[in-house]
């Protein structure tokens, strides 16, 4: 039994040693998944900023910000310049923090809120008075549509939801970002590795 517990451990630790080479995966697949959704984000922002200065700024129907140029331009840029960073792996851990701080801030002035959920369902976890709520509403929306619309029609790509706006988006980002700071940019898949390789800080 031993020898046999003992040949199981060497062929585990054999497959973890040359495992190790293809550890860049990981943050690899996380940058091409978070990466363009900052970059969009932030595009979005820096071709909009009057609108997006305005809702920063506004306290009646936006988000009522101090010194609100300046917060609008700072989120665009972070998320624009740091999705591109993360996209080629450059700077991947000086750039999860600030990314990070930007989740934060998303997450406490615009969903919070809301509560957790992105999406109305009061099935799942986490789910208020709001959520219940807009399942309420939900139901009356796909009673009308079904009697006076084509609803297999409209339902064709997917179920009508209500957006609920909580802060699972920016947790789930805000997460990710995390876990990036502490990995950084992968093994071999990012800029940062050859950068590092280059000067002679990490092993060939």
């Amino acid at each position: 039994m031993k020898s046999l517990w003992a040949a199981a451990s060497k062929i585990y630790g054999c497959a973890l040693h040359y495992l190790r080479h293809f550890d860049g995966l990981g943050p690899l697949v996380l940058r091409l998944y978070i990466a363009p959704i900052f970059i969009y984000a932030g595009w979005k922002k820096i071709i909009s900023i009057e609108d997006t200065i305005a809702w920063f700024g506004n306290s009646e129907w936006g988000l009522g910000m101090p010194f609100p140029e300046f917060m609008a331009w700072a989120a665009a840029l972070i998320e624009f310049g740091g999705g591109i960073a993360l996209l080629i792996g450059l700077g991947v851990r000086l750039f999860s923090i600030p990314l990070m701080v930007t989740m934060v801030v998303a997450a406490v002035s615009v969903h919070l809120k809301n509560g957790w959920q992105a999406v109305a369902d009061p099935s799942w976890l986490y789910s208020n008075d709001r959520v219940i709520e807009a399942s309420e509403r939900l139901a009356i929306i796909k009673d009308l549509l079904r009697e006076h619309g084509n609803y297999e029609w409209l339902t064709e790509f997917g179920s009508v939801v209500i957006s609920n706006n909580g802060i699972e988006f920016a947790a789930t980002y805000g997460m990710m970002c995390f876990v990036l700071f502490f990995s950084g940019g992968g093994r071999y898949v990012s800029a940062d590795y050859w950068i590092a390789r280059a000067n002679g800080a990490v092993p060939v």
